[in-house]
């Protein structure tokens, strides 16, 4: 009989979750917070708790690909005009400030950052290209071998806020 009632909240628990997820997580909640442990949903909590991870790694890596297409474009595009690279700036100092908050809310990303550079670095890249491919105002499109196929950036000048790969810096 026990075995046959658990059975049966699980089946509810996973009908709520495909059903009502909101109300799912506040179950799940309400179920931890109260130590019913036997009313969870386990195989969905341990699938939302890995997607969790996921999903600031996956932020972490799209604001850096954006961070690296804008100093990539301020470094190969060096003659566009004002209007263009000022965008370029605040793209620059957006991202590198969601990027710091994400290392500061969860600093066990530090420890993916390298992998993160890495995943993020083609995908900005192949970014900067697409857009340098779009320059207007008589700027010159420039040919993707000045995009180079490394990052020529360390992690600490992505990382510093007062570096946006300017000619004398």
């Amino acid at each position: 009989m026990k075995q046959q009632l658990e059975q049966q909240q699980s089946n509810n628990s996973l009908n709520l979750y495909e059903q009502d997820f909101q109300l799912w997580i506040e179950q799940t909640i309400n179920s931890l917070e109260t130590k019913q442990f036997n009313s969870l949903d386990i195989e969905n909590l341990i699938e939302e708790l890995k997607e969790l991870g996921k999903s600031e790694k996956r932020a972490l890596e799209s604001n850096l690909m954006v961070l690296l297409a804008h100093l990539l474009k301020l470094m190969v595009q060096h003659d566009a005009p004002d209007s263009m690279t000022q965008s370029w700036y605040r793209s620059i100092i957006e991202h590198r400030q969601r990027i710091l908050i994400a290392l500061k809310n969860t600093p066990s990303l530090k420890s993916y950052l390298e992998t993160a550079l890495e995943r993020a670095y083609p995908d900005g890249r192949n970014l900067a290209i697409q857009e340098g491919k779009k320059a207007s105002f008589g700027v010159r499109i420039p040919p993707e071998n000045e995009y180079p196929n490394i990052c020529p950036f360390s992690l600490e000048q992505i990382l510093d806020q007062d570096f946006f790969n300017l000619p004398n810096e």
